[in-house]
């Protein structure tokens, strides 16, 4: 359940800060999985204008866009179809973050035109969207309004885990009714509502199955539907909804924020009168997901005179539903059986808001005033006259309640709460408390907490909000073992597990001196940094320098293994360099090498030893990476290692601008430089620049194993040669992350047919089915989403 501090100030009047809110509501049980401050996040996007947008030329679907930004003008290179001058757009600078696709972004040349930053789509701002073009702003709003303040993005987003017991907390109101008992504020009232009906009604309703017990209506009439509000947009975009129309957004507005679903109906596209009956296991549903499903047997249909609506409470029909041109709207407020829409929802395999609270049970007791409000707000953005109200069935008789004595908690928790305590927190959570001889309450439960069925669920309730940490530890039996804190720190962790996953690679340790001879450390001197950082008093004359790298001291002992007849050595060390004389200057490197050949002589075809290559120092790059909480599949290689380094068989990993490491072939230069006599390769891990796993433990999830088998789809891109194929791969990633799984080269050709200075570029796809299999046009239109994204992103065409 997400919303936004702003909306659940809506229904609490509180001062408390957010830390204080988040810490309260994992008191109260309600877990929160993330805070994002999303004004952070969003600082460097700001509008800007479009004062020129001409044809690239090299590329038909690019244009070169002159910005007018805040600071000045700035030229990017974009592919989207409606980047045009006069517009006001948002831009990205050089350096900015894209959390939509993950990376930095870098000043690029993009088909011989540079371009610094980009002008950015919703996608790419991580929020819910249906437009492939980049964002368009009011040509009125300002050059350089913080996109977060536009799109309201500046109000911190809660994300609590709701169990599947509190249906209440579905709704925004429910947890700030939580918060208010907690003591954090007032639950404000919800304002007094009265619609005055000018018609009657002229749609009935009859209900012919039990799994609805109440259907409550109303025709709107004259209604202007159009974009909601932006107040409106923001609050549903930060809660994960896509804003679709005014009419959608209110019902979407009163699921999230008081757990209530409601479905609006176009009133001219129905029939007659509607009815509400079970499916008779023929009939079928084009539903509003653009998905076509056969209703089982005893599913809940909304009917009319002609045709089948909508599945009740879980999802409405695409022939009924609402557009810009709809004028007269139908409102429908119903009660289901929350099993019978588990099954359904089940068998047809359908997921919607709808689904996710009446399957766990909503509030049956105020059909009639949720109407009302939704009525009103109705009329309010959208205009219109309503009908009279159309009802259904019937309410529950009664609320129930239950015999509860106050002394019981303090028995069973063992602490002593006071009674009027008791009576307070329970009230304040909506239950009706009446005092009753022999200190036995009656406890009326609230429509909206069908979780309470007997005395210690009120119990549960009380301590709950009272707060656990009022209950007594419990102390364990004294011991004569003394425990001391562990001593191992954060940095020490990743200094072992590179230990470990370079070991276990097969890899002897190495412990050198930190001193080395100046006419090889002058070899391991990258360009443009500090010279070498020679002794005034060494210990011998060999030993005169501090290592910038540990890499010449595996190679001497490498050299110094050959030498003794161990031509073949795979060595490492963990270790600091010393590329300066400030701390900082002074980072924590996993260095490694092999040389030679991978092993001994054998006589199996399939393990017979081969010459060390780059992309052996490679994998152990990877493999200390992973061990330390990297996501390798996330790692992005490039050409830019050291000049110590081969120059075409070595290369980099990073995480968008933060370098990871350099591994590849030893420069054969340096080799002869040092004297060792066979071919070197290694790889160098900065410790340092690992960031802080963000997992909160280390605990190895459960093994998911989807139930479909994947499937893969081989695509051949005509590229220009200068294109690297990692830029490739990144692109057909980005296609459609979900669907994705695995993308891999299996060939690259340059010969007849395919034009000098191009190569073909082979890629093998994996697309990896959720729960329904794919059928042969959801397969089509993700490959053509691939071609198009690799066209955009780099320029490739599909190979004929």
């Amino acid at each position: 359940m997400r919303f936004t501090l702003s909306w659940l100030k809506q229904h609490l009047d509180t001062t408390a800060t957010l830390d204080q809110i988040v810490t309260a509501l994992t008191d109260c049980g309600l877990e929160v999985e993330d805070v994002q401050d999303q004004a952070a996040l969003y600082a460097p996007f700001k509008v800007v204008s479009v004062i020129n947008a001409a044809q690239h030329p090299n590329a038909d679907r690019l244009r070169v866009c002159t910005l007018q930004t805040e600071s000045g003008t700035a030229e990017v290179v974009c592919g989207a179809p409606n980047a045009r001058a006069g517009i006001r757009a948002v831009y990205a600078p050089e350096g900015s973050y894209i959390p939509g696709h993950d990376f930095v972004l870098k000043k690029s040349v993009i088909r011989g035109v540079e371009s610094n930053g980009m002008l950015v789509s919703e996608a790419e701002m991580r929020l819910p969207t249906t437009n492939d073009g980049i964002i368009e702003v009011p040509t009125d709003t300002p050059i350089g309004t913080p996109f977060a303040t536009l799109y309201g993005l500046d109000d911190p987003i809660i994300d609590v885990s709701v169990t599947p017991n509190r249906p209440d907390c579905a709704g925004v109101r429910g947890i700030a009714r939580d918060l208010a008992a907690k003591g954090l504020g007032t639950l404000k009232p919800l304002p007094p509502v009265t619609i005055t009906a000018t018609a009657p009604s002229t749609v009935n309703v009859t209900i012919a199955t039990p799994d609805c017990p109440q259907f409550v209506g109303r025709v709107i009439r004259g209604v202007k539907n159009g974009p909601s509000p932006q107040w409106l947009q923001n609050l549903l975009k930060a809660a994960g909804a896509k804003p679709i129309s005014a009419l959608v957004d209110v019902t979407n507005y009163f699921c999230l924020g008081l757990s209530r679903p409601l479905h609006v109906f176009d009133a001219d596209k129905i029939s007659g009168n509607l009815s509400v009956r079970a499916a008779n296991g023929t009939e079928s549903l084009a539903a509003l997901n653009g998905k076509t499903y056969t209703l089982p047997e005893g599913a809940v249909g909304v009917y009319d005179d002609m045709n089948i609506l909508a599945l009740g409470g879980i999802m409405g029909g695409e022939a009924s539903g609402c557009d810009n041109g709809t004028t007269n709207v139908f409102l429908e407020v119903a009660d289901f059986a929350a099993s019978r829409i588990a099954r359904t929802g089940r068998d047809l395999q359908i997921i919607s808001d709808a689904r996710y609270r009446f399957e766990r049970g909503i509030d049956p007791t105020n059909l009639v005033e949720m109407a009302d409000r939704a009525t009103q707000m109705i009329i309010d953005l959208c205009g219109g006259t309503p009908d009279a109200l159309v009802n259904a069935g019937h309410a529950p008789a009664a609320t129930a309640s239950l015999a509860y004595a106050p002394s019981d908690a303090d028995s069973l928790l063992g602490i002593v709460i006071p009674a009027e305590r008791q009576k307070q927190i329970l009230t304040d959570l909506g239950f009706t408390v009446t005092e009753a001889p022999k200190n036995v309450w009656h406890v009326a439960i609230p429509g909206w907490r069908p979780d309470i069925a007997g005395p210690r669920d009120l119990i549960e309730e009380v301590i709950r909000i009272y707060g656990y940490h009022h209950l007594a530890s419990v102390r364990l039996p004294s011991s004569t073992a003394v425990l001391f804190p562990p001593a191992e720190n954060g940095k020490g962790r990743l200094r072992r597990l590179a230990r470990l996953a370079l070991a276990q690679s097969g890899m002897m340790e190495c412990v050198t001196w930190s001193f080395m001879d100046g006419q090889h450390a002058a070899l391991f001197q990258p360009v443009g940094d500090n010279q070498p950082i020679t002794l005034s008093n060494p210990i011998s004359n060999d030993l005169d320098t501090m290592r910038p790298s540990i890499l010449p001291n595996l190679l001497h002992a490498a050299r110094k293994n050959a030498d003794n007849g161990m031509s073949s050595a795979a060595l490492f060390e963990v270790g600091p360099v010393f590329q300066g004389t400030a701390p900082t200057q002074q980072p924590w490197m996993a260095t490694a090498i092999r040389t030679a050949r991978t092993g001994d002589r054998h006589w199996l075809p399939d393990a017979a030893p081969r010459p060390v290559d780059a992309l052996d120092a490679k994998a152990d790059a990877i493999s200390v990476l992973a061990a330390c909480g990297i996501p390798v599949e996330r790692l992005q290689a490039s050409r830019d290692a050291p000049p110590y380094y081969h120059p075409g068989r070595s290369g980099q990993l990073r995480l968008g601008a933060n370098v990871l490491a350099y591994f590849g072939e030893i420069h054969p230069a340096v080799l002869r430089a040092m004297a060792v006599e066979t071919q070197a390769v290694g790889c160098e891990i900065f410790l340092g620049s690992i960031p802080d796993s963000r997992k909160k433990n280390d605990t190895i999830p459960l093994l998911k194993v989807p139930a479909l088998l994947p499937i893969t789809r081989d695509f051949a891109f005509i590229v220009n040669q200068d294109v690297h194929a990692d830029i490739l791969l990144a692109a057909v990633t980005a296609a459609d992350k979900e669907m994705i799984k695995d993308v891999s080269v299996f060939d690259v050709y340059q010969g007849v047919h395919v034009t000098a200075g191009q190569k073909s570029i082979a890629i093998s796809v994996t697309l990896q089915p959720g729960d329904v299999s794919f059928t042969d046009a959801d397969i089509a239109a993700i490959s053509q989403k691939i071609v198009k994204t690799v066209a955009d992103k780099t320029g490739a065409s599909l190979r004929a």
